[in-house]
């Protein structure tokens, strides 16, 4: 049966009945809020390549977040700029740096705001790498992990609800999950970055976050963006060590791995949309080109719609005011 007994669009003949018939919804309980901790007080750095963003010391942090509170929006995601840098990440696992004294901050004042520090080595490193590494500037796997867990018990100490590996290193979630249960952290779920791309679509974070590699490139460790099985086995290598929530990074170029993993593995899916997504869009809104507002809600909606369960955004506030309209 078809036209002229079916009519598609007498289903869209209002917003009444669009409003009754939508298949996917986003609403501000799918977001996540990223943002940039660094030290001092009152410091608001502004970030060129990404308008609207800024490293934030604690103080305004916790400012930011009651902004994030009043709006609804259920989590925050953390990241650092930390007083100093070494070969070994050591201030990643000082617990009187940036995010280890955010944390401790938001949770003080705002119980209930979920806080996520990111957990990688890249910005507490001289050589802006994601590890360990050898005299030959290769990223040694196993030393790395075992910082890693170092620095997840540190913000488990500061009171982090959740831990978030970004690093791609092979047996960092079991790692983290062996220290954080042997430490009295059994309930402190692993949102693991697991199909992580090295991806052209970061260079604004690495402004920001100040963890551009000092030689060479993460394609070592990150995933050739050419590969759509590879993530199948990697979402799949973290579930079985422990992760809780599974990520795809990039959002947008990658909603085929998200559509993928979520019909394959039924877990929890968080999705990043990065740092050029965003300053594409705010460029492009900026100069007239796009309708903000319009566009932000579209992309975000594609991404729940290819099976996101959580999107981390930039547009988070913005999209937690215009679901309200």
């Amino acid at each position: 049966m078809g036209f002229p007994v079916v009519r598609a669009r007498r289903l869209r003949s209002s917003e009444t009945i669009r409003r009754m018939v939508r298949e996917n919804r986003l609403t501000v309980d799918d977001l996540v809020y990223p943002l940039f901790a660094t030290n001092g007080q009152g410091v608001k750095n502004p970030v060129a390549s990404m308008p609207g963003v800024f490293q934030l010391s604690v103080d305004l942090i916790v400012e930011e977040a009651g902004e994030a509170v009043k709006l609804g929006i259920p989590a925050v995601l953390l990241f650092g700029i930390p007083v100093y840098k070494d070969e070994k990440g050591s201030s990643a696992f000082d617990d009187n740096e940036a995010v280890q004294c955010a944390i401790r901050a938001i949770k003080e004042k705002y119980p209930q705001l979920l806080v996520i520090p990111d957990l990688c080595m890249c910005e507490y490193t001289s050589h802006g790498h994601c590890g360990i590494l050898d005299e030959q500037g290769n990223v040694l796997n196993d030393e790395t992990i075992a910082i890693l867990a170092k620095i997840a018990l540190s913000y488990a100490r500061a009171g982090a609800d959740i831990v978030a590996p970004s690093d791609m290193m092979d047996g960092r979630v079991g790692a983290i999950r062996e220290a954080l249960d042997a430490h009295g952290y059994s309930n402190i779920p692993i949102m693991a970055y697991s199909a992580k791309y090295a991806s052209g679509f970061y260079g604004p974070f690495r402004d920001v976050a100040e963890s551009t590699p000092q030689f060479g490139d993460r394609r070592g460790y990150q995933m050739d963006p050419a590969n759509s099985d590879e993530a199948l086995k990697e979402v799949w290598l973290d579930i079985e060590e422990g992760a809780d929530i599974v990520m795809v990074k990039p959002a947008l170029p990658y909603l085929d791995i998200i559509r993928r993993v979520k019909d394959e593995f039924q877990v929890p899916v968080a999705a990043y949309n990065v740092s050029g997504e965003y300053a594409m869009i705010k460029a492009a809104a900026l100069n007239g080109w796009l309708e903000e507002k319009r566009v932000v809600l579209e992309a975000l909606t594609g991404i729940k719609r290819a099976g996101a369960d959580i999107i981390i955004t930039y547009h988070a506030k913005d999209a937690a005011k215009w679901l309200k309209e």
